[in-house]
């Protein structure tokens, strides 16, 4: 008994000794591997581009039913909210949710699926405004904003709130209600989800002798390239997270090779590959960057 334990202690510390040596090799800058670590050598390098793509593909796979697809979470409920969160923090009255304002939202997102368009105003001509007079909704303000291609409200709202007209929508003082639509459909050929708002002050709550008015935010397009990195902060995924902080580890053990490079073979450190560890650094840290901002996708 006391031979077979000796056996398995045995195994045990030589399969130790074996992972040890494997990761030294791989991550560890030494002799033994000419000071460049297997990890960001050629093949170190492009198996770990193949699995952050694989992390990616996978989940969304798992979580949408396809490669390419992300998983989106908006939901009414949560833009209520976070539209009430941000106008309570600007000292502004929470919105009441309006089912009207909320078939409006709906009828306005189908009718861009309908006719294939992207904007406030129809290729006919036809307004925001007139969904609100289909459901019944008398109103003296109203305004409208737009977004498309979000995965998560806090993106959405990110998006809204670094954009000063759809900003202004959100905050402004007179609105007491809203309605929100999430629809996914199929634009120019490719699946697209739209969130719609309407905000609105009834025709009841105004001030005497106010005149009408409608403010459609402005659709801007892609948001800023800092709003996209919030965006993507809003939106970051289990597989994104994971492929991030592989990526970090990469460009750790590429700095930590850059400070090895005197002790590289002599036929290395007299050619431009002597700073390769450096120049990995930056390209996994661009590669990182692209992908945060695929995440920071979506358009308002």
């Amino acid at each position: 008994m006391k031979a077979k334990t000796n056996k398995n202690n045995k195994l045990i510390q030589s399969a130790i000794k074996r992972v040890s040596h494997h990761f030294k090799m791989a991550v560890v800058p030494h002799k033994k591997n000419d000071y460049r670590p297997h990890l960001i050598r050629r093949y170190g390098i492009i198996a770990i581009v193949f699995v952050v793509i694989g992390l990616q593909m996978g989940y969304n796979g798992a979580t949408t039913g396809s490669v390419l697809g992300r998983e989106s979470n908006i939901t009414i409920s949560s833009l209520l909210i976070q539209t009430n969160t941000a106008r309570v923090k600007d000292g502004e009255n929470n919105l009441n949710l309006s089912d009207k304002l909320n078939k409006a939202a709906y009828l306005k997102a189908k009718d861009m699926f309908a006719k294939q368009y992207w904007a406030h105003d129809a290729p006919d001509g036809t307004t925001p405004w007139k969904w609100l007079g289909d459901v019944g909704y008398n109103y003296d303000q109203a305004g409208e904003n737009l977004a498309k291609n979000f995965t998560s409200t806090g993106a959405v709202m990110t998006a809204w709130l670094n954009s000063p007209e759809h900003k202004a929508n959100i905050l402004k003082d007179s609105y007491q209600d809203v309605g929100f639509a999430v629809v996914s459909g199929e634009m120019d050929g490719r699946p697209m989800s739209l969130v719609v708002a309407l905000y609105g002050l009834p025709a009841e709550s105004a001030v005497a002798g106010t005149q009408k008015t409608v403010e459609a935010a402005a659709t801007t397009g892609q948001p800023n390239i800092l709003t996209q990195f919030a965006v993507a902060a809003q939106s970051a995924t289990p597989a994104l997270v994971g492929s991030l902080v592989l990526l970090v580890f990469e460009i750790i053990v590429s700095v930590v090779a850059h400070l090895y490079r005197r002790k590289l073979p002599k036929s290395i450190r007299q050619s431009w590959y002597r700073h390769h560890g450096i120049y990995k650094a930056i390209g996994l840290a661009t590669f990182s960057l692209i992908i945060i901002y695929m995440y920071g996708g979506g358009q308002i």
